[in-house]
C-alpha cells in the first residue's frame, strides 16, 4: 500500500518530492529547470556560433555544417516520445538524471570534437540526453505542483526556454569570441554539474517502476529517417553536387516513410506515438501551430545572426548583445501570459502573440536595410518578436497538457515538444538555404521574412480552435 503522501497516476510513479519538498515545490522546479535551461541554451549558442563553425571547419560546406544543428535536432525529436514512455515507466528522477549526465558527458566530447563528423556523432549523444531530461523535467514540475496552479508553472518553466534565449547570444558569441567554438559546448558543463547534484540530493523516487514499456524500434527509425531526409532535402537544393532527381527522391522519401510512420502508428501494439491523443481537437491543432511556429522561431534566431554579422557586418560578440533585448521580452510577457491563461484560456495570447509575431516578420522585411540602424531600425522589430514570442511559445505547452489526464502528461507534452523540433529542424534548413553561405545579400533574407510572417500568420489562425477555458473538454 502506498504511502498517503506519495501519489501516484495508475501503476506510474509520479511523486518526484518528499512530503516537505511538496509543501514548497519550488526548489524541485529550479533543479528540473537548469537543465532544460542548458538544452534551450546549447541551440541558441549555437545559432550564434555557426559562422566561427564554419571558420573553424573551413572545409566543409554551410549545407554540412548545418547537420551540427540538424543531428542533434531530428534525433531529439524522435526521441522525446519514447523518452517521456521511460520516464513514466522507469522513474521520473531516474531518467532525468541519466540525461542530465549523458548530455553533459557527450557536450564535453563535442567541445573535443576535431572532425565535423566526429562533432555530428557528439551531437546525437547530446541529443539522447536531451531528449530523456526534457520530458521527465516538465512531468517532475507538473507533479510538484496543484492543478491550479499548473497553467502559471507550465508558462514559467517555458520561461527557462527564454532566458536561455536571452543570455544564450550574449553569453554565448563573448565566450567564442574569446575561447573558440569548442566553449559553446564546454558553457553547458558548470550550471549541468548544479542541477545533477542537486537532484541526486533532492529529488526523490517514492514509488517502484510499472512494467516496462516496449520501444516502437520501427516507429522510431521511420520518423528520424523521414525528418532527416525532408531536411537534408531542403538544405541541398541550392548545393551544386545534387541536382534536381536526386532532391526530389529524397524528398519523397521522407514523404513516403512520414506517411508509412502514420499508418505503422494506427496498426501496432506498442505506437511511438498514441495517437488517440490526437483525438482531442485542441491538442491536434496546438501540435500543427506548435510545427508552424517552432519552423518560424528557428528561422527568426538564426537568421537574426545572419543578417547582423553578414549584411551590418557586427563582430560576433556584438551581435549577441544586440539581439538580447528581444529574448528578455520572453521571460515577463510568459509569465504574465501564464497567470492570465490559467482564467481566460489560452486562445487569446496565441492568437494575439502569433499576430505579433508576424508583425515582426514584416518589420525586419520592409524596414532594417544596408546600412546600420539599430535603435530606429532594428530594436523595434526585435521587440515585436520577443512579445510574440513570450506569448506563444510557453502558451503552446501549457496548452499542450492542459487537458491531458495525468498518466499522459510526460508522453503528451514531449509530443509536442517533438513537434516543436522537427519544426526546428525544417527551420534549420530554410534558414541554411536562404542565407547560409558567405556573401550574403540584403535580398536574400527577403524570401526568409516572408516565410516567416506566412508562418506566424498560421499559427495564429490554427490557434483560433484552442479551448483550453477552464472546464474544457479533456483529452
Amino acid at each position: 500500500m502506498e504511502k498517503p503522501a506519495a501519489m501516484s497516476v495508475g501503476t506510474v510513479p509520479v511523486s518526484a518530492v518528499d512530503e516537505g519538498e511538496r509543501r514548497s515545490p519550488w526548489l524541485t522546479f529550479w533543479i528540473a529547470s537548469i537543465a532544460v535551461f542548458l538544452v534551450s541554451l546549447d541551440t541558441t549558442v549555437l545559432f550564434a556560433a555557426f559562422t566561427a563553425l564554419r571558420d573553424g571547419f573551413p572545409d566543409s560546406t554551410p549545407a554540412g555544417l548545418s547537420w551540427v544543428l540538424n543531428a542533434y535536432t531530428v534525433v531529439f525529436a524522435a526521441l522525446l516520445v519514447p523518452a517521456g514512455g521511460l520516464a513514466d515507466t522507469y522513474g521520473r528522477k531516474r531518467v532525468f538524471l541519466s540525461g542530465v549526465a549523458l548530455f553533459l558527458l557527450a557536450s564535453a566530447a563535442c567541445g573535443a570534437a576535431s572532425s565535423v563528423e566526429f562533432l555530428v556523432f557528439a551531437r546525437v549523444l547530446q541529443a539522447i540526453g536531451a531528449a530523456l531530461l526534457t520530458p521527465a523535467s516538465l512531468s517532475i514540475v507538473l507533479d510538484a505542483f496543484p492543478k491550479e496552479k499548473r497553467a502559471v508553472v507550465v508558462s514559467i518553466w517555458g520561461a527557462v526556454g527564454g532566458a536561455a534565449a536571452a543570455f544564450g547570444p550574449g553569453l554565448g558569441t563573448l565566450v567564442v569570441d574569446a575561447f573558440g567554438w569548442p566553449w559553446a559546448f564546454y558553457v553547458n558543463l558548470p550550471l549541468g554539474a548544479v542541477s545533477l547534484y542537486f537532484g541526486i540530493q533532492r529529488l526523490k523516487e517514492t514509488a517502484s517502476a510499472s512494467t516496462a514499456r516496449r520501444i516502437d524500434w520501427p516507429g522510431l527509425l521511420m520518423l528520424m529517417v523521414a525528418v532527416g531526409a525532408i531536411a537534408l532535402a531542403i538544405t541541398q537544393s541550392e548545393s551544386p553536387s545534387w541536382g534536381a532527381q536526386e532532391i526530389i527522391v529524397t524528398a519523397a522519401v521522407g514523404a513516403s516513410l512520414l506517411f508509412a510512420f502514420v499508418l505503422w502508428q494506427r496498426t501496432t501494439a506498442t505506437p511511438l506515438i498514441d495517437l488517440r491523443l490526437f483525438h482531442n481537437r485542441t491538442y491536434s491543432t496546438v501540435n500543427l501551430a506548435t510545427l508552424a511556429f517552432g519552423t518560424a522561431f528557428a528561422m527568426m534566431f538564426f537568421g537574426y545572426f545572419a543578417f547582423m554579422t553578414g549584411i551590418w557586418h557586427y563582430s560576433l560578440p556584438l551581435a549577441g548583445i544586440a539581439i538580447t533585448p528581444g529574448p528578455l521580452m520572453v521571460v515577463p510577457v510568459a509569465i504574465i501570459t501564464g497567470r492570465l491563461a490559467a482564467r481566460f484560456g489560452h486562445r487569446p495570447f496565441l492568437v494575439g502573440g502569433s499576430l505579433i509575431y508576424a508583425g515582426a516578420g514584416a518589420w525586419m522585411l520592409l524596414v532594417p536595410g544596408a546600412e546600420p540602424s539599430y535603435l530606429a531600425h532594428w530594436l523595434p522589430g526585435l521587440l515585436l518578436s520577443g512579445t510574440g514570442v513570450g506569448m506563444v511559445l510557453p502558451s503552446l505547452s501549457g496548452a499542450a497538457v492542459a487537458h491531458l489526464p495525468p498518466a499522459h502528461y510526460a508522453v503528451g507534452s514531449a509530443v509536442n515538444q517533438a513537434v516543436r523540433q522537427i519544426g526546428s529542424v525544417l527551420g534549420v534548413a530554410f534558414t541554411v538555404v536562404f542565407v547560409g553561405h558567405a556573401g550574403v545579400a540584403r535580398e536574400d533574407f527577403v524570401p526568409l521574412f516572408g516565410l516567416h510572417v506566412v508562418l506566424a500568420v498560421t499559427t495564429g489562425l490554427l490557434c483560433l480552435a484552442v479551448n483550453t477555458r477552464p472546464g474544457g473538454k479533456r483529452a
